[in-house]
């Protein structure tokens, strides 16, 4: 009990000193990811790079084991936008399939796979799906739509919770700021985005919250303890949430990362915005709460 309370007094007289000052640091992160966006979409016309899911076109699913390299440099040039991705067993890490993406026709795609492969494709050899671009464009915005929901309702939620401005604010500064440092990041690393991509982002606004609120109410609600005491206390709470949500999300990309690049995306994206979630909770809200505490009691 007497170690407990050395390093809460060790933590306390530091983030009263620097509090502040470590603000800076996602603000400078959030300014900067809000300028990116803004020439990113200027740039594009859009706030992510999209797959064939989302834009519309061709996937094909070949069997037969191929070099994949050799492939994409022979197509490239007689196919559009061609992205071509390997599967493989887990276990004996043998390939077992190839999918091909483009924004070409299917009958264009099939007839340049069959040119280059010197034999008819089937059922039993490959798969094709093709994707009409209207219908990808229309499911995209209703995804957006869906996210923009989420989050208002999330908003309104917060501000009935605690029906004050500035904690509820916070909560949400926190939880928009972790979407938006994460759309960057995978922006940044030229991720194609599907719409398990999409999906996972709606995802991610729950685990941004979920912290946030457990902060701002043992700070607001609770009266045991000093104020530092509190944020401790949320502090390894929240950690061990994180974190544990963290390691099993990574654990289970490094599972299928070999064999479904759906779920692939899906945690990667999860993975992405949980740490971003660390610095954001646990600074940015923190820093803001404590602030307005201090402000309010004088």
């Amino acid at each position: 009990m007497e170690q407990e309370l050395q390093k809460i007094n060790k933590f306390g007289n530091f983030h009263d000193k620097y509090y502040k000052l470590l603000l800076l640091i996602p603000a400078i992160i959030l300014i900067f990811s809000i300028i990116y966006m803004i020439n990113f979409y200027s740039e594009h016309n859009d706030f992510i790079y999209k797959d064939i899911s989302l834009t519309g076109g061709t996937t094909v699913t070949l069997y037969d084991p191929i070099d994949s390299s050799k492939l994409k440099q022979e197509l490239s040039s007689k196919l559009d936008d061609i992205n071509i991705r390997e599967i493989y067993d887990l276990i004996s890490r043998e390939q077992k399939a190839i999918i091909i993406e483009t924004k070409s026709s299917g009958e264009q795609t099939r007839q340049v796979l069959e040119d280059y492969l010197g034999y008819k494709l089937n059922e039993e050899n490959s798969s094709f799906e093709f994707t009409g671009s209207s219908l990808s464009e229309s499911f995209y915005k209703q995804l957006l739509i869906a996210i923009l929901f989420a989050f208002v309702l999330m908003a309104i939620v917060v501000f009935i919770i605690f029906r004050t401005f500035v904690p509820s604010t916070a909560v949400i500064i926190s939880a928009f700021a972790d979407i938006l440092m994460t759309l960057v990041f995978v922006n940044i690393f030229g991720m194609k985005m599907s719409s398990a991509g999409i999906v996972a982002f709606l995802m991610l606004i729950g685990y941004s919250v979920d912290t946030d609120i457990l902060l701002t109410t043992r700070i607001l609600k609770r009266t045991e303890g000093n104020l530092n005491q509190r944020i401790f206390g949320a502090f390894k709470t929240g950690v061990t949430m994180t974190l544990t949500s963290l390691l099993a999300v990574l654990f289970a990309l490094i599972i299928v990362k070999s064999f479904s690049i759906v779920l692939s995306q899906i945690f990667t994206i999860l993975v992405i915005g949980l740490c971003f979630d660390l610095l954001n909770t646990w600074i940015t809200n923190v820093s803001i709460l404590k602030w307005y505490v201090e402000e309010k009691r004088k």
